[in-house]
């Protein structure tokens, strides 16, 4: 093929040019992130490279230029690949306020149906407890919770003696860490029993929160619960939702409802999602670990009811920030 040099030139060079200047950006600061369309434009650009290195080695034309082109694909091929392995390097603050975020906000209709089955499981506690107050032991399975409100709240906010959980709150921290993680993975994990499990736990722990909400609202201790439930209850409560809603997924993904994928493609599709909220699951237990055991478990006067709620607040704020908005300009 006899191939116009000069004005194959002409034509070809200005994207020779913008590719190199590109490739020279990027190699200067590889850590810089770019736009969808300057990286649709890129690949372009490397594309049409390889094509004019094709046209040129079928031809007579200039070695020199030849292989300057083939120097300047090679450096595109580099930093494409080198590039994706760059990527591929688990960040994880990166992945703390953008891949997590990002990955709850796809499956926002799996967290709407975990949040509507453990309201339901509250109004139905809080129901029972209210038309049947003999069954209360049943509904709150707990020793702590067995004794009227009013009494706890005297014994809590009883004239202050040896400092409590003096020299064990970083152990009973660890303790809440580990206990709820392992509850919130146990959720997951029931997605694999087609969804049954994953409903039926967060039904019962509906049950639980709704009976203790109203067995102290009934007890006229209100101010006592918000002060000892926000604090940490504002993040423990919405990742036992985010378990739920990773089971709920898994679940999808195994039943199928008629989609075309095997179900091996349908599980390998939705595992990186499913594994990014169970870290970030087990993040957010751990900051409900420790503001349980380093300010829940203080109340008036050591810490007064006001502040602790206020704080409960900011951080449900925070919270939604960061699920709603993280990861939104990437």
């Amino acid at each position: 093929m006899i191939l116009d040099v000069e004005r194959f030139l002409l034509a070809e060079r200005p994207q020779w040019d913008e590719l190199a200047q590109m490739l020279q950006r990027f190699e200067t600061n590889p850590r810089q992130t770019a736009e969808a369309t300057e990286l649709e434009r890129f690949h372009y650009l490397y594309q049409r490279a390889i094509s004019s290195l094709a046209r040129l080695s079928s031809s007579t034309g200039d070695a020199a230029l030849r292989r300057s082109l083939e120097a300047l694909v090679a450096r595109a091929y580099g930093e494409i690949h080198q590039g994706r392995e760059r990527n591929s390097k688990f960040r994880f603050f990166r992945w703390l306020t953008g891949g997590f975020p990002q990955a709850f906000r796809r499956h926002q209709i799996a967290f709407a149906l975990s949040l509507a089955i453990t309201i339901a499981g509250a109004g139905f506690g809080a129901t029972a407890l209210l038309v049947l107050p003999e069954a209360k032991q049943a509904l709150m399975p707990f020793q702590q919770f067995n004794e009227k409100p009013r009494e706890r709240v005297k014994r809590e906010e009883a004239p202050a003696g040896p400092e409590k959980l003096a020299g064990h709150k970083g152990e009973f921290a660890a303790m809440l860490m580990t206990h709820n993680i392992q509850v919130s993975l146990l959720t997951m994990a029931m997605g694999m029993t087609w969804g049954i499990g994953v409903v039926t736990l967060l039904f019962y722990n509906g049950v639980t929160v709704g009976a203790v909400a109203a067995d102290y609202v009934r007890d006229g201790q209100l101010q006592f619960l918000l002060g000892w439930l926000l604090p940490h209850g504002v993040i423990e409560i919405p990742a036992i939702l985010l378990a739920g809603q990773a089971g709920l997924v898994l679940a999808t993904a195994l039943v199928g409802f008629g989609a075309r994928e095997s179900r091996r493609q349908r599980l390998a599709a939705v595992r990186p999602d499913v594994a990014s909220l169970a870290g970030g699951v087990a993040v957010m237990l751990v900051w409900a670990g420790v503001m349980e055991s380093f300010i829940s478990q203080y109340h008036n006067p050591v810490l007064p009811y006001p502040l602790k709620i206020g704080l409960g607040v900011v951080e449900l704020c925070l919270l939604v920030v960061w699920l709603g908005r993280g990861g939104k300009k990437s």
